[in-house]
């Protein structure tokens, strides 16, 4: 039996007792002059060797310490061991190879200029000298000690503890003979408490399937893209004069098996797809897809930031299901939280007992509406994580935007708050500055190192500059959802048509602040939850009346200025409210009155991203002016939209009385064609209509040099352009 001196026996007893913040003092290979000591730490071990000289290693008196002196075997030598079952294993000694992290990356991490953490922080599999293994690493400033635990040493933290890489807060170990598919978590102790939590890696690239919240090791990727020409086109495309029809989609409840579970991403693309193309949308758009313990958050509460939830397979299998939405000519946009996050024990919360991702202060760091955390993002390491994590999803899985969820919550420091629960800024404002910061600078970098792709925010309030540059003072998002847009339409829809000429302005208000911002059209998830009912169900009348009332309403988005967006069973207007728990009804496609609603979606998406007119100007008043905005008494409305030389005119009547020789102002001669009625019996209406041709007569109005005679059918809308 061997003993230790009084400084090892201190060491010692800081690495049963868990307190060991420097394990290289003890463990490893120490070189002297007369030789080489290992050290191996084996609880329950009955037995150990070193394979490369055989030499047996001694245990120290009444401890699981085992000790050999000598000339130095190898670099990295392998023990073998017999455990307390008898069963052998080998493994190299993690404490025989040196930290691995450089210090440029700590120092840049740091400073939050790291915008690649992922690659220096979680489970990094790499060779080392010849040797395979993996490095892990993790941000836990307030601990004494942080051990990497899996099965690979029965998840006992007295066995692996990490490096501390100095003030940085960076603990690291290189583990040799792991790899793809391992299980971990971190084991931190935290300083000031004692506490001990047992962590799911932040920047885990995957995880166990829920209930169970273990990380998983993933291999550097090595699947092969097949979507060069889209990256091609996309990087050299302008986005914002182009068409863009968006599917928004939850992947586990759009289809489900046979047996109610859940598909597998290469499943859900070879059927989606096609599904969606059919449609005629141009891009889908995922509800969250990071990991998350409670199947009901939709993915809005994430525990896991950097992995595809494990739902529906593994990160290369996400891989296929994006490379196969571009080989089919559809982006993907994922939607991104970076607003918030879940107390779970294994998450981000009180990471290492300390308020580290969070603010500590409930006034700035809780959400209680949604009884989550809010991000510091005051801190650099914060910063370095969810910037990190947006280039993450756009370099890693080629994703072609980030739709950044409850943006209003980021920005505003009383969001949600009564008087004196929330704290102001250092000028007394209610701005959150530090997010505001962050959102600008999370646009400036995805736009300059990924051109082509989008970033969209989920903006309730009237916030300026939310879609102008950064360099003039705005955030710097792509687009923004028009919520105000949304609700004024749904708010006059639902109305009985007797009413509708008393909210005539619910239609018309959106035009003075059009053009303050680059909008997306958004009938989202959030309008068929919660007890709201679907789409269908908000429309007044009787059953004909409320197909027809949703078909106008589809008609007036695709027609309006903005790019569009339809939350997934909305294409065929089920009668029930979305539920997480189900796939969709397309069983409703059998019967008339739904296929109709779904004809009407795709021939809406094929003439709206077939005409410059309807899409090139989005974004710019000249692309739009009314013909006629005050028929509140008819509830009528009617406008032109263009693009250069081409012009579409849009006349729709939101009542269900048809009207007959109504006059419609032109912008000039010649023949017109009805392009598309909303009340076509192919769409399942009355197919009152007017014609393939009409004839402009000289005839000003509504202050156009032309006009035309038309038939409005009841409830319905006309999309008519010139007869080429």
């Amino acid at each position: 039996m061997k003993t230790l001196s009084p400084v090892q026996q201190h060491l010692l007893n800081q690495l049963v007792s868990g307190n060991c913040h420097d394990p290289a003092a003890l463990l490893g290979p120490h070189v002297s002059g007369a030789g080489t000591t290992i050290n191996v730490y084996l609880p329950g071990a009955q037995e150990a060797r070193i394979v490369e000289n055989g030499a047996k290693l001694e245990r120290v008196d009444h401890t699981d310490l085992f000790t050999w002196h000598g000339p130095s075997p190898v670099a990295h030598y392998q023990i073998e061991y017999r455990d307390r079952h008898g069963q052998m294993h080998h493994r190299a000694d993690p404490y025989s190879f040196p930290p691995q992290l450089s210090a440029f990356d700590l120092h840049l991490f740091a400073e939050g200029r790291q915008q690649q953490a992922y690659r220096m922080l979680g489970a990094n599999p790499r060779t080392v000298d010849g040797i395979d293994g993996v490095l892990f690493a993790t941000w836990a400033p307030n601990a004494c000690r942080v051990s990497v635990v899996g099965p690979f040493n029965e998840w006992d933290g007295r066995q692996f503890p990490m490096f501390n890489r100095g003030g940085n807060g960076i603990w690291e170990l290189f583990v040799p003979g792991l790899g793809d598919g391992t299980l971990y978590k971190f084991e931190i102790k935290n300083r000031d408490t004692g506490a001990v939590l047992l962590k799911s890696d932040p920047y885990a690239r995957w995880c166990e399937f829920r209930p169970a919240t273990a990380s998983v090791v993933v291999d550097q990727p090595a699947y092969a893209w097949q979507d060069q020409a889209w990256l091609a086109q996309r990087d050299a495309h302008g986005w914002q004069s182009a068409p863009m029809s968006i599917y928004e989609a939850h992947l586990g409840s759009w289809r489900r098996g046979s047996h109610g579970e859940y598909l597998n991403y290469r499943d859900i693309a070879h059927q989606l797809v096609p599904y969606v193309k059919d449609l005629g949308f141009t891009h889908i758009e995922l509800l969250p897809v990071s990991e998350h313990p409670f199947d009901g958050s939709w993915g809005y509460q994430c525990t896991g930031f950097y992995a595809p939830t494990s739902r529906f397979g593994t990160p290369d299998d996400f891989r296929y299901f994006v490379d196969y939405c571009h080989q089919h000519g559809l982006g993907v946009i994922l939607d991104w939280v970076a607003g918030h996050f879940p107390r779970d024990d294994h998450g981000l919360a009180q990471f290492d007992g300390t308020a580290l991702y969070e603010h500590a202060d409930p006034r700035r760091g809780e959400h209680r509406d949604w009884g989550t955390l809010i991000f510091n993002y005051g801190r650099h390491e914060v910063r370095n994580f969810l910037i990190s994590n947006a280039v993450y999803w756009l370099d890693e899985f080629h994703v072609d935007g980030l739709r950044v969820d409850a943006v209003a919550s980021m920005l505003y420091l009383d969001y949600s708050r009564k008087e004196g629960e929330w704290l102001p800024n250092e000028h007394g404002g209610r701005e959150n500055l530090e997010a505001i910061a962050f959102l600008q600078e999370l646009n400036a970098i995805t736009h300059r190192e990924f051109p082509g792709t989008i970033t969209i925010a989920e903006e309730s309030t009237s916030w300026p500059q939310v879609t102008r540059p950064t360099s003039g003072g705005g955030l710097g998002f792509s687009m923004k959802w028009n919520m105000g847009w949304m609700h004024d339409s749904l708010h006059y829809m639902r109305m009985d048509p007797v009413y509708r000429h008393f909210h005539h302005r619910d239609l018309t208000f959106g035009m003075l602040y059009a053009w303050s911002e680059n909008f997306v059209l958004p009938y989202s998830h959030d309008e068929v939850v919660h007890g709201k009912g679907s789409l269908l169900g908000k429309m007044p009348g009787d059953d004909w009346q409320r197909f027809a009332n949703l078909r106008l309403l589809y008609t007036f988005m695709f027609a309006y200025p903005g790019k569009k967006l339809l939350f997934m069973g909305s294409e065929f207007a089920p009668w029930k409210e979305w539920s997480h728990d189900h796939g969709l009804e397309f069983s409703l496609l059998e019967y008339p009155p739904h296929a109709g609603i779904s004809n009407t979606v795709r021939d809406l998406n094929s003439l709206y991203t077939a005409q410059p007119a309807l899409y090139r100007n989005d974004f710019q008043s000249s692309g739009f002016h009314w013909l006629d905005c005050d028929d509140d008494a008819h509830s009528l409305l009617s406008f032109v939209r263009r693009a250069g030389e081409d012009a579409a005119v849009v006349v729709m009547n939101f009542t269900p009385v048809p009207r007959h020789g109504y006059r419609l102002g032109v912008p000039h001669g010649g023949d017109w064609r009805e392009v598309f009625n909303s009340d076509s019996r192919f769409y399942g209406g009355s197919d009152l209509g007017n014609g393939s041709v009409l004839h402009a007569q000289a005839q000003p109005w509504m202050n156009q040099s032309h006009s035309l005679t038309l038939t409005l059918p009841p409830l319905a809308a006309l999309i008519l352009m010139p007869a080429k």
